[in-house]
């Protein structure tokens, strides 16, 4: 609920606050702009010096203003004709025209009404409000991404937009309560909503009735400092009875013209006070340095505008297009879907409208979701889990095991779970598994055992839907078919093969990037923009599972480059390995941010073997800040398959590779990547000392075993490869 609340807000309101922020950002400019030119008083400079010298210089004064940011203006009348100017309190003189800045009072009237009179003040109102609820709903849901208040600094992971929008916001959000807050006391006594009169005076005093007594040496003004002053107007001098009206930073009175003494004075009120403070809070008129922290932090409102709308952009272009999908507090079958990329959303779409044909009210949502309180009148829960990596959680599934573990008392209703991966992989859907271990540890009522589909096999699907059926006592039905991603056909230009005649042949290829009209990039995932990490999707002649490989290049290098081992049997890398340069496969691309280097300055370490060198090259392709990279690779002989040799001494030479170490499981001294580690462990501590980040590329067994040393390794600095995860400062992409 917290989260929708944030969206919708954000979104219905995006324009206003965009506009507001920007135009709030070019006033504090203005501000801080004006308080650097503005000539102020001398410190010892009194108010009664100050009028003196002006009048000399404009005997017909009228009155002397000066602004929060210093700057001293006169009024005059002189030979019946009105003037004015800014003035130079140590001489008196004129220094530049009074007349208003049209480009603050043109700002100023964006910011406070969008050109819309008191109609326009609403709206204001309304955005400031809307800050102040988003900065609080904000605050609440980055914590929760976090992971509690002490890692509100944390490094963050995940798509730009999203990482810019928490990181932002993470800094503005005091600026963000403190405009809001004080627009919204603003926009209150704008529409009397709250009644705070300015400090005044009633009548003065019997005047002395003189005239002529000279300003330097009235006592009342020789008193103030000019740097207290606000505002003094002159009496008519042919008027015994006038006075002059004095006001200062404290209060208000009246001075006689005729012995300069103070007749009246009203000081200001403690409502006074707070209206004053919460208006130079929100405009910082004289206080420059918080006009450039309001102005940072308004900048980044704009900012948070742009990147809330283009999150919400990204989850609608890649949400799951479940039709008819049961408000979730109606919902008698709760479907929970953990997917990484995508896949098994498709099996939910299919799984609900079979449900829904057999007469269920089918709610299908994301793990990361899951409350029990969201679902009053759930009769039954269906959790499709897919496994990330080595037995993680999917990205549609972060959190899930937390919040299981933090019930008291397990929902009523009865829970299974399906389970997706490939039984060719060792942790055969290891997080499906977690999931039922969990649920049997807190008593969760099982409807049915744990189930698991192979491979995306809509045969397993299909068997499970029959049991669910049975159970359910209906005719399930589940005729699952996989929905292919758009994809565009990669001209192959070249290829370098590697121990071709050897069981583990490996190449590199090299693909043009596709030519894709303007038109069919908006929405979609096209070549336009990818970088080394990223996926790509290749679908096989002959089937319509795709098969994924690592980018090592990115848009930048003007290709697509993959790492391809040919596997007996194997559909995508059989075509992959005898394709010619000229032709044609089909494909498509996956963004796969977790598996990004960063655009830090911080040393990298990388681990890789045999085709996994591949998004690990491209890293160091890119490494244009030239900051350390220190890679070990593992491979069969280096006389086979050394991949990227020739650029890796060419990297070494140019600065974006600092350090390379290679083991040969089939060479004179056969040792595996995991040895390499060992060797070099004093080095690997040193980097991660230094904030270093680890990114392993290759075989699960691999994986498995530099986790297994690097937990040797950092034993001694009190650290574990699970507490540099939890940093993002341990990523895999493993196969």
């Amino acid at each position: 609920m917290m989260r929708n609340f944030h969206r919708w807000v954000g979104l219905v309101l995006s324009l206003v606050l965009f506009v507001a922020a920007l135009s709030g950002t070019a006033l504090s400019v203005v501000n801080v702009l004006e308080a650097g030119r503005a000539i102020r008083p001398a410190s010892t400079q009194t108010v009664a010096d100050l009028a003196a010298r002006v009048q000399v210089a404009h005997p017909g004064l009228e009155q002397i203003r000066r602004a929060p940011s210093g700057q001293v203006s006169a009024w005059w009348f002189d030979g019946g004709q009105p003037g004015s100017a800014v003035v130079d309190p140590a001489t008196g003189r004129d220094f530049s025209s009074a007349d208003p800045d049209p480009v603050r009072r043109w700002f100023t009237e964006v910011h406070r009404s969008f050109f819309l009179g008191d109609s326009g003040r609403i709206v204001a109102a309304s955005g400031a409000f809307a800050m102040l609820l988003l900065a609080v709903s904000g605050t609440i849901l980055a914590v929760r991404r976090l992971g509690g208040w002490k890692r509100w600094i944390a490094r963050l992971r995940g798509p730009l937009a999203g990482r810019l929008h928490t990181e932002i916001a993470r800094v503005a959000v005091v600026g963000l309560v403190l405009s809001a807050v004080t627009a919204l006391w603003m926009s209150a006594e704008t529409f009397e909503i709250l009644s705070i009169d300015e400090a005044s005076i009633g009548a003065a005093p019997s005047p002395s009735g003189r005239t002529g007594f000279p300003l330097r040496e009235m006592e009342a003004l020789r008193a103030l400092p000019a740097s207290s002053l606000r505002e003094l107007s002159f009496p008519a001098a042919d008027d015994p009875q006038d006075v002059y009206v004095l006001k200062t930073d404290r209060g208000v009175g009246y001075v006689d013209q005729g012995s300069g003494k103070l007749l009246g004075w009203q000081g200001l009120g403690f409502w006074q006070r707070v209206s004053e403070t919460v208006y130079m809070l929100h405009t910082a008129q004289g206080a420059p340095v918080l006009g450039i922290f309001l102005g940072a932090m308004a900048l980044g409102a704009a900012v948070l505008s742009a990147t809330g709308v283009l999150v919400w952009l990204a989850g609608w272009r890649n949400r799951p297009r479940i039709p008819a999908n049961a408000p979730a507090a109606r919902a008698d079958t709760v479907v929970m879907v953990g997917s990484e990329n995508g896949s098994t959303w498709g099996f939910a779409a299919t799984l609900a409208s079979a449900l829904r044909s057999a007469g269920h009210r089918v709610h299908v949502a994301p793990m990361s979701a899951f409350h029990p309180s969201r679902y009053p009148h759930a009769q039954r829960y269906l959790i499709l889990a897919a496994t990330y990596g080595d037995g993680d959680a999917p990205s549609s599934a972060k959190g899930f095991l937390g919040r299981l573990g933090e019930l008291r008392v397990p929902p009523s209703a009865p829970v299974a779970v399906l389970g997706f991966g490939d039984r060719g992989f060792p942790s055969f859907c290891g997080y499906a598994h977690d999931v039922d271990a969990q649920i049997r540890a807190i008593g969760w009522r099982c409807l049915l055992p744990l189930d698991t589909v192979d491979r995306q096999s809509p045969q397993d699907f299909a068997r499970w839907g029959h049991l669910l059926g049975d159970v359910l006592g209906i005719d399930l039905q589940l005729v699952h078919k996989p929905v292919l991603s758009a994809t565009e056909a990669l001209t192959l230009l070249e290829r370098r093969d590697y121990a071709p005649s050897s069981d583990g042949a490996v190449s590199i290829l090299r693909f043009a990037v596709p030519s894709v009209p303007y038109s069919r990039r908006i929405g979609k995932r096209c070549f336009e923009r990818f970088k080394p990490g990223d996926l790509l999707g290749v679908v096989p002649e002959g089937s319509s599972i795709p098969r994924f490989y690592s980018l090592a290049s990115s848009h930048r290098d003007g290709f697509i480059e993959i790492v391809v081992r040919r596997h007996p049997h194997g559909l995508a890398s059989g075509q992959l390995s005898r394709m010619e340069p000229g032709q044609r496969i089909q494909a498509f691309l996956r963004r796969h941010s977790a598996f990004h280097a960063d655009r830090g300055h911080s040393p990298l370490i990388l681990i890789g073997a045999g085709a996994g060198v591949g998004p690990l090259a491209g890293f160091i392709r890119n490494n244009a800040p030239r900051r350390p990279v220190h890679l070990f690779f593992g491979l069969r002989h280096s006389d086979g398959d050394f991949l990227y040799r020739d650029e890796f001494s060419d990297w070494q030479a140019e600065g974006k590779l600092s350090h390379l170490a290679i083991a040969e499981s089939r060479g004179a001294r056969p040792q595996y990547v995991q040895d390499l580690l060992l060797e070099h462990a004093h080095r690997i501590t040193s980097t991660i000392g230094q904030g270093g980040r680890i990114m392993v590329c290759g075989g699960r067994d691999m994986a498995r075993g530099v986790h297994g040393v690097l937990t040797e390794i950092l034993q001694p600095m009190g650290l574990t490869p699970a507490a540099l995860k939890a940093g993002g400062r341990y990523v895999e992409d493993v196969y």
